[in-house]
C-alpha cells in the first residue's frame, strides 16, 4: 500500500521562538542557539508516491519550512496541491502571501477554509488580491464534513472555541490508510468544547494538542497573564488524559516562547516524558 507520511513543519505559538522583542531565557537561548529555534505551529501530509504534498495553516514561516521539506521529500519546485487554514490568526495565515505575485505567483491553490475565512480571503486587501489574480482558489469546508484529498486520505474539520475575530477555527482529523490523528493546535478552553477531549482523543491513534501554556506561571516574567490569551493548560491537559497514554500518542505542540516544557534544561521535558506524553519536534514524522 501507498505511504502516508505527516510531518511536522512548525511546533510553536505564533510569533515563534525566538519571540520578537523578548529576551526571556527560551528566547535568549534560541537567538544563540538556532539548533533551538521553533517555527509556529504547521503540518504537512505527503504522499511520496504521488510526488505530492498538503499544508495545514500558512505560517509566516512558511518559506523555509517549504524549503525544509521539498529538500527532505524530493519535491523540489513542486507546491502544495492544497492548504487547510485552521484560523485567522497570526501564526496560521500570513505565509498566504508568499504565493502571490511579489513572490511565488502561483495558480489556483485549492485553500479550504470556513465561511468567515472564505470571506475575509477574497474580500478583505491584501489576500483578496491572491483570489482576484488567482494565485489561490478559496473552497469553503465545513464541520464535520470529511474532504477526500487523496484516494489515502481524509480531512475533516470540527469546529473548536478559539477567539474567532475575524474567523471560525477548525480542528482537524486526518485519517490515512492506517492510522487517524486529532490536530487541534488551538482552542480556548477542553470544557468550553462541545466535545469531550478524554473521549474524542480516545479515538485517536495520534493527537497533536494545543500546549501553549505548560502552567499559569509561563508569564510571570514577561508581565503578562495568560488569562489574556486563553488556552488549556498542559498540566490539566495531562490530568484528564492521563489514562490513555498507553492507548494514543499524545503530543503538544503550538508552544509559547515562555514554556518550560521548551527550556534547553530540560527539566519539565522530563516530566512530561515520565507521565507518558510528548512534546512535537520539527521534521518529526508520523506514518498514517
Amino acid at each position: 500500500m501507498s505511504e502516508v507520511i505527516l510531518s511536522v513543519l512548525g511546533t510553536a505559538q505564533d510569533a515563534g521562538l525566538p519571540h520578537p522583542n523578548c529576551f526571556c531565557k527560551n528566547c535568549t537561548m534560541a537567538i544563540s542557539d538556532p539548533q533551538l529555534r521553533r517555527f509556529a505551529a504547521s503540518l504537512a501530509i505527503i504522499l511520496p508516491d504521488e510526488q505530492a504534498w498538503h499544508l495545514i495553516d500558512a505560517t509566516p514561516d512558511l518559506k523555509e519550512q517549504m524549503a525544509r521539506l521539498q529538500m527532505k521529500y524530493n519535491l523540489k519546485a513542486k507546491l502544495m496541491k492544497s492548504i487547510f487554514i485552521t484560523h485567522a490568526h497570526l501564526g496560521h495565515y500570513p505565509g498566504l502571501l508568499f504565493l502571490g505575485r511579489e513572490a511565488i505567483g502561483a495558480r489556483g491553490i485549492p485553500v479550504m477554509a470556513g465561511t468567515k475565512m472564505k470571506h475575509l480571503l477574497e474580500e478583505e486587501a491584501p489576500w483578496s488580491q491572491l483570489s482576484r489574480v488567482g494565485n489561490i482558489n478559496v473552497q469553503e469546508i465545513r464541520d464535520s464534513q470529511d474532504i477526500q484529498v487523496s484516494p489515502l486520505i481524509t480531512i475533516t474539520p470540527v469546529d473548536v472555541p478559539h477567539r474567532n475575530e475575524f474567523s471560525e477555527t477548525f480542528a482537524f482529523w486526518i485519517k490515512g490508510p492506517n492510522k487517524k490523528l486529532l490536530y487541534v493546535p488551538d482552542i480556548d478552553r477542553w470544557h468550553e468544547w462541545n466535545q469531550d477531549i478524554h473521549t474524542i482523543c480516545e479515538e485517536a491513534d495520534i493527537c497533536l494538542l494545543d500546549g501553549t501554556f505548560y502552567s499559569p506561571k509561563d508569564l510571570e516574567n514577561i508581565g503578562r497573564d495568560y488569562r489574556e490569551i486563553p488556552h488549556p493548560l498542559m498540566v490539566e491537559t495531562m490530568e484528564r488524559l492521563q489514562d490513555l497514554t498507553k492507548k494514543t500518542e499524545i503530543y503538544f505542540t503550538h508552544l509559547n516562547h515562555s514554556n518550560p516544557a521548551i527550556d534547553s534544561e530540560q527539566q519539565i521535558r522530563d516530566q512530561i516524558k515520565a507521565k507518558g506524553f510528548h512534546i512535537a519536534e520539527e521534521e518529526m514524522e508520523f506514518r498514517l
